[in-house]
C-alpha cells in the first residue's frame, strides 16, 4: 500500500511539471508575439496617431494671420494658372451662353506654409484645410452659373511643398455668357471665351498669369458636340480696368466653335428648295383647271410659311438678317410669284374671252346658223377625222407646228340639213383655234428656274 501511493504521487508531480512548463512556453510565445508586433509597429509608424493639431503645428497654421496675402506689403505675388477642359457640355444659341467642365489649378509660394522635411515630400489635405490658409480669389467673369463638384466629397485638393509652394486645384462646372453673331448661320463660326481675374487683388497685389503659357490649357481629346466642330483652344492675358478699384490681371480660355451644316441641310434648306420646285409644277397644269393650281399655290405657302416659323423659334430674336433668313425668304417669295403668275394667267384669259365674246356680238354670223357649239380636238387628229365634221368650213388653218398641242376649237353648228350647211357655210363660218397654254406659263417654266438656280450659286459661294 505506501508503494502504490508513492507512485501516485510521483506521477502526480511529474504532470505537474509537464503542464508548468507548457504554460511557460505558451506565455513566452505570448510576450514574443507582442514584441514582433511593437517592433513592426514601430517601424510602420502611423503620422495620425500623433496628438491632435500636429499637422496645424508643423505647418504653423496659428502663428500666421493667413486673412493677409503672402508677402504682405512687398510686391505682388505671382500665382500661375493651368486648367485642364474635361468636357464643354452644351453651347445654347438662345442664352447665348456655354456650359463647360474643367479643373482648375493654382500655383504660388506662401513662405509661412513651409516646414522641415528629411525626404522633401510634399503633403497633401481636402479642402478642410483650404479654410484655414490663405487661397487666391479667383472668379470667372460673366459667369451665369458656377458649382464646384461635392460628390462624393468637395473635389479640392490642397498640396504643400516642405518649401512653402502651394498647389491648389478645384473640379467647377461653369456657364458663362458668349457674345455671338449670327450674321451667317448656319454658316457660322463662334468665338468664345472663359475669363478668369482676382475678385479683390489689383495688379498691385496680385500677378496673375498663365503658368506655362499656351501649354497651361489641355483639353480632352474626346471632347465633341453634335451641332459644332471644336476647332481650337488657346491662352491669352491683358489688363482689365474698373474705374472705381483699378487693374486686374485677366486670362482668357478662347475656343472657336464651326457649326456643322448638315442637319440644317436636311431640316431646312432641302424642305425649303422641294417646296420652291413643287409650286413650279403649276405652270404645266391646265390654266381652266382652278381648284388644282389654287390649292397647290396655298399649300407650298402655308408650308413655307411653318418652315420659316420652325426656324425663328429655336433662335434668339435679333435685330439683324440671318443667311438662313435670305434663303428662306427668297425662297417664300419664289412660291408667292407662283401663285401670283397663276392670278395673272387667269386674268389675262378671263380679259381675253371677254373680248372675244363682245367682238362676236358686234360682227354676228348672217348665214342662219342657229347656234354655236365648242369641240375639243385633240393636236393628234387626221385629215380624216376633219372631213368627218361635214358642213364645217375651216378659215383659218392649224399651223403644222401647233398639231402637237391641244386645241379648242369653236364652231359655229346649224340646225339645217347636211346639205344645206355645205352650201350656207361656205365662206361664212370662222373658226378661231386658241392654245391651251397659256404664254405666260410657257416663260415661266423657263424664267422660275433659271433664276432660283442663279440665286443658289450666289448664296452658296457668297456663304460658305
Amino acid at each position: 500500500m505506501p508503494y502504490f501511493a508513492k507512485l501516485f504521487l510521483l506521477i502526480f508531480c511529474l504532470v505537474l511539471l509537464v503542464e508548468s512548463r507548457k504554460h511557460r512556453r505558451r506565455r513566452w510565445t505570448s510576450q514574443l508575439e507582442v514584441q514582433r508586433a511593437s517592433h513592426i509597429y514601430k517601424k510602420n509608424h502611423d503620422m495620425t496617431k500623433n496628438r491632435k493639431g500636429k499637422t496645424e503645428q508643423l505647418l504653423r497654421v496659428d502663428d500666421h494671420d493667413f486673412t493677409m496675402r503672402p508677402a504682405f506689403g512687398g510686391p505682388a505675388i505671382p500665382v500661375g494658372v493651368d486648367v485642364q477642359v474635361e468636357s464643354l457640355d452644351s453651347i445654347s444659341e438662345v442664352d447665348m451662353d456655354f456650359t463647360m467642365t474643367l479643373y482648375l489649378r493654382h500655383y504660388w509660394k506662401d513662405e509661412r506654409l513651409s516646414f522641415p522635411s528629411t525626404n522633401n515630400k510634399s503633403m497633401t489635405f481636402d479642402g478642410r484645410l483650404v479654410k484655414k490658409i490663405w487661397v487666391p480669389d479667383v472668379f470667372f467673369v460673366h459667369s451665369k452659373r458656377s458649382f464646384i463638384h461635392d460628390t462624393t466629397t468637395d473635389n479640392i485638393m490642397l498640396r504643400v511643398f516642405p518649401d512653402g509652394h502651394v498647389l491648389y486645384s478645384m473640379r467647377i462646372t461653369v456657364t458663362a455668357m458668349c457674345n455671338m453673331d449670327f450674321s451667317r448661320f448656319p454658316l457660322d463660326s463662334q468665338t468664345c471665351s472663359l475669363e478668369l481675374e482676382s475678385y479683390a487683388y489689383t495688379d498691385e497685389d496680385l500677378m496673375l498669369y498663365w503658368k506655362n503659357g499656351n501649354e497651361s490649357l489641355k483639353t480632352d481629346e474626346k471632347i465633341s458636340l453634335s451641332q459644332f466642330l471644336i476647332q481650337k483652344f488657346h491662352t491669352t492675358s491683358r489688363l482689365a480696368f474698373y474705374s472705381s478699384t483699378g487693374w486686374y490681371n485677366r486670362l482668357y480660355i478662347n475656343f472657336t466653335l464651326h457649326r456643322h451644316i448638315f442637319f440644317f441641310l436636311l431640316q431646312t434648306y432641302f424642305p425649303a428648295s422641294l417646296m420652291v420646285m413643287l409650286s413650279w409644277v403649276s405652270f404645266w397644269i391646265d390654266h381652266r383647271a382652278v381648284p388644282a393650281r389654287v390649292s397647290l399655290g396655298i399649300t407650298t405657302v402655308l408650308t413655307m410659311s411653318t418652315i420659316i416659323t420652325g426656324v425663328n423659334a429655336s433662335m434668339p430674336r435679333v435685330s439683324y438678317i440671318k443667311a438662313v433668313d435670305i434663303y428662306l425668304w427668297v425662297s417664300f417669295v419664289f412660291v408667292f410669284l407662283s401663285v401670283l403668275e397663276y392670278a395673272a394667267v387667269n386674268y389675262l384669259t378671263t380679259v381675253q374671252e371677254r373680248k372675244e365674246g363682245k367682238h362676236r356680238e358686234k360682227f354676228p354670223c348672217t348665214c342662219g346658223i342657229a347656234h354655236s357649239k365648242t369641240i375639243m380636238l385633240d393636236g393628234n387628229y387626221s385629215e380624216s377625222d376633219a372631213n368627218s365634221l361635214a358642213g364645217y368650213t375651216i378659215n383659218q388653218m392649224v399651223p403644222e407646228e401647233e398639231k402637237q398641242e391641244k386645241m379648242i376649237v369653236h364652231l359655229a353648228v346649224s340646225n339645217e340639213s347636211n346639205s344645206s350647211k355645205k352650201r350656207g357655210l361656205k365662206g361664212h363660218v370662222g373658226l378661231r383655234i386658241i392654245q391651251n397654254t397659256h404664254a405666260i406659263d410657257k416663260y415661266s417654266r423657263l424664267i422660275f428656274p433659271g433664276t432660283y438656280i442663279f440665286f443658289n450659286l450666289i448664296y452658296w459661294s457668297v456663304f460658305s
